[in-house]
Formats: structure tokens, sequence, C-alpha cells
């Protein structure tokens, strides 16, 4: 994943320098913030044609601009976007039209890809992204914090995603190491990266070793309204949510479906 990262990222500066990336960004508006809603949980919904453990999802000519504004309608607080091609048939021109899509209704897009390098993050804000994922499993600490820096210098939202209890642990001092702000989020994804197997108990037993941070994101795992009423209940104040929105037939529908559960209960327990 990371040497495949490293050989795009290879050609992407063979095609396109750093100075120009910065040429595009400043002609381009602020991106939008990441706005929470006051009950307290909100949902990063997921834009991808294929996954790795559910196969494909949607085909190749999949109108993007019209089921982002699916999300938005849905109730969306932001768009995850695919980037990364071989394994997810993602790519920048995807995560531009999403976020072309999104811009009328202030929501930002977020790049989802194994970045490596913060000519990544000015790639991912050149095409009109608000977000970035920054995956600590595949990055030291210093690379961590150059690239999550790089997102917050661009008034980017910086999604840090953990795997286990010792990766929170590291999310926690990679955030007490920067400026504060609500445009941090710490996510725990509860698949396994070997076996590809979804494990939501996970959510409940690293639950308690979450550092204190101002948002904790469920990732994978959350597909009904049972799922995200149990995450709220757990201290998990957002959720990702992929797959099951991908499948239905009525995303903006299934997405209220799962934030009106997620809320029902007022504020998140910690």
């Amino acid at each position: 994943m990371a040497q495949g990262s490293r050989e795009r990222l290879k050609a992407a500066r063979a095609r396109v320098t750093e100075a120009q990336l910065l040429e595009r960004i400043a002609a381009l508006p602020a991106p939008p913030p990441m706005v929470f809603h006051p009950a307290g949980f909100d949902i990063i919904a997921e834009m991808k044609l294929v996954s790795p453990a559910a196969g494909r999802l949607k085909d190749q000519d999949e109108d993007i601009s019209r089921r982002v504004a699916d999300y938005a309608s849905g109730g969306a607080a932001a768009v995850s976007v695919l980037t990364e091609p071989s394994r997810f048939g993602g790519s920048l021109t995807h995560l531009a039209e999403a976020a072309a899509a999104l811009a009328g209704h202030g929501i930002p897009a977020m790049r989802k890809d194994f970045l490596v390098d913060p000519y990544q993050v000015l790639e991912a804000r050149a095409a009109g992204a608000g977000g970035v994922l920054v995956i600590l499993a595949m990055l030291d600490d210093a690379q961590c914090r150059e690239i999550t820096l790089a997102a917050l210098e661009q008034k980017m939202f910086v999604l840090v995603e953990a795997f286990d209890e010792q990766e929170l642990a590291r999310g926690g001092e990679l955030f007490s190491s920067l400026p504060e702000t609500d445009q941090l989020l710490l996510g725990l994804n509860c698949r396994d990266l070997r076996t590809l197997q979804v494990d939501p108990q996970r959510f409940e037993t690293a639950a308690s070793s979450f550092p204190s941070v101002s948002h904790r994101v469920a990732e994978s795992g959350i597909e009904t309204p049972e799922h995200a009423r149990w995450a709220r209940g757990l201290g998990y104040d957002m959720a990702l949510v992929g797959t099951a929105l991908m499948r239905s037939g009525n995303p903006a529908q299934a997405l209220a479906e799962l934030l009106a559960a997620g809320r029902e209960d007022g504020e998140v327990a910690r």
C-alpha cells in the first residue's frame, strides 16, 4: 500500500510541481470547515466504487456528483472520497467532482488514500478537498505530524486513523503536539488489515483507551441505525460509513436514518 502510494507520488511530482499546486490552491476559495451537529452525532459518508472486502460496489460510470449530493441531502457532515486506484477504483478526478458538487452545500470532501507525503495533501486541496485521512499504521510519528500540519495549514480537517489501542495512544500524543482545533478527528477502524474482516466489538473494547480528544470516529462496521445508536452509547460522536451507503438504493434516506438513531439520546457519553 505504502509502496504503491510512493510510486504514484513520484509520477505526480514529475507531472506537476509543488509550486504549481500552490498556484492552483491560491486561486480557490477556502474549503468549508466541518460543522458538527449540536445533538452530538455526525457521519462522514463515503464514496467508493470498489471495496477490497466487498468487491465492486458501483460501475466506473457512477454519477459521483449525484451520489454526493444525495449524501448532502441526507445530512452528511463530510464526504470521504477514495482516490486510490488499484484497490478502490478511485482517482483525484472523483475527488474533484465530489468537491465541486458539495461546494454549494458547504460540506467538505475528504481525500481517503494511503498518504505518505505532504505533497499529496496539496494534491487533495488543489482538487477542492477540505480534509484528508492520515493512517497511523503507515507512518512514523514525524511523518504523521508533518502531513497533519500541512493539512491544517491549508485549513483542512484531518481524520487520524488508528487500528488498535497503541495507535490510539499515538494519536493522542500527536494531537497534544498540534494547535488546538475542532478540525482534528481521531478514528478507530475495526477492520483487520490482514484479513479484511470487520469486528465491531473492537469499538467497545477500545472505547476506554481513547485519549481526550474532541471527536471520536467509529470506522467500518456501522451499517444500521442500531449500530449507530450503539456506537453513540459507547462515546463515539461520529461514524464513517461507506459500503452500506454505496449499496443503498436511497442513500439520502439511509444516511438520515443512521443520523436520527445516533442523535436520539442527546449528548454523547464519555
